[in-house]
């Protein structure tokens, strides 16, 4: 079973020392969005863990606790756009808190641990395709010893966000104006080894040396944790993502980043209230147990291919 920490909340900025806390518990509580009285119980034993994903902005708050991970195989997606706070409202300095958070991770993990994230894109007058060029090749320039490849998407519009974003004039997009910023993109991220794959486009970038993201990645989870993984792709994700089967721990409505552009982000007073709800000893992200709630424990189990044989893969991890 493949963890995925969380593509709905920011965990290790704001929660990572709850889940450090659910990891020595074993388990973690988990409400259905669908159904706030339905919870389940997901085991987190590493006998079960096959590897977990962390989604972050900022991932500051667990660099001094990486060693409590060692029995997991793991890796970050680590957003790291050039917006301003008029976008990204609670990030930190990109400069001297979020690009050297980055470089400090990789080098405490290895590169092939953390996927930097550029997305998702969208214009308006300020953030043109000349200001994300420029901006991009200046954080590639930072970044380029510190991770292999950056995945890029460009930006959704959901019904539940659309106030959030009236703000930011969005422009709508042409392929042509895509097509054109990816090109250059992937110019850039060339000159500094870097290579772009993209998030969930309905538009095939092949042609552009761009292929199709999997995010949470069954070749990389193999090549990390030296094993292979039965496992098939995630069936609840859009027909053009390409990530395997996951379960995700986090919560809507409880990332304090508050970017404009978060579909995870319904109303800022929402996340106020359930992040005073929050403690760290719970088992769920917020809130209690309450008295109409029903806990079902998931049956969870291992993926790892046991016919795995001493020879699939080198002394490096790959295979031969």
């Amino acid at each position: 079973m493949i963890i995925s920490a969380s593509r709905r909340t920011d965990i290790p900025s704001y929660y990572s020392q709850w889940f450090f806390n659910r990891i020595k518990e074993g388990y973690v509580l988990v409400r259905n969005p669908m159904n706030a009285h339905q919870i389940s119980k997901i085991s987190l034993l590493p006998e079960v863990v096959d590897g977990i994903v962390f989604w972050t902005k900022n991932p500051t708050p667990m660099l001094n606790k990486l060693d409590k991970l060692e029995k997991y195989n793991y890796y970050f997606q680590f957003t790291l756009t050039a917006y301003g706070p008029d976008v990204e409202k609670n990030i930190p300095s990109k400069n001297k808190i979020i690009i050297p958070a980055f470089q400090r991770l990789s080098k405490e993990i290895g590169k092939e641990k953390v996927v930097w994230r550029y997305d998702p894109i969208f214009f308006n007058k300020t953030y043109t395709i000349d200001y994300h060029c420029k901006y991009f090749e200046i954080v590639a320039s930072k970044l380029a010893q510190y991770t292999e490849k950056c995945t890029i998407s460009f930006v959704d519009l959901y019904r539940n966000t659309e106030r959030n974003m009236k703000p930011l004039n969005i422009q709508v997009i042409t392929l042509e104006q895509q097509t054109e910023l990816v090109e250059r993109l992937v110019e850039i991220a060339k000159r500094y080894d870097i290579y772009i794959d993209a998030c969930a486009e309905d538009y095939d970038f092949r042609r552009l040396g761009v292929l199709p993201a999997h995010c949470i990645d069954k070749e990389r989870f193999e090549r990390i944790g030296k094993y292979k993984l039965d496992i098939v792709k995630d069936k609840n994700q859009r027909d053009e993502c390409g990530c395997i089967e996951s379960i995700d721990i986090g919560a809507y409505n409880t990332c304090k980043n508050c970017c404009l552009y978060c579909y995870a982000n319904y109303s800022n007073s929402s996340v106020n209230n359930n992040f005073a709800k929050h403690n760290y000893d719970s088992p769920l992200l917020f809130g209690e147990k309450q008295e109409k709630d029903v806990i079902k424990e998931r049956n969870i189990k291992s993926f790892v291919n046991g016919q795995m044989t001493l020879f699939d893969y080198g002394e490096e991890g790959f295979e031969i």
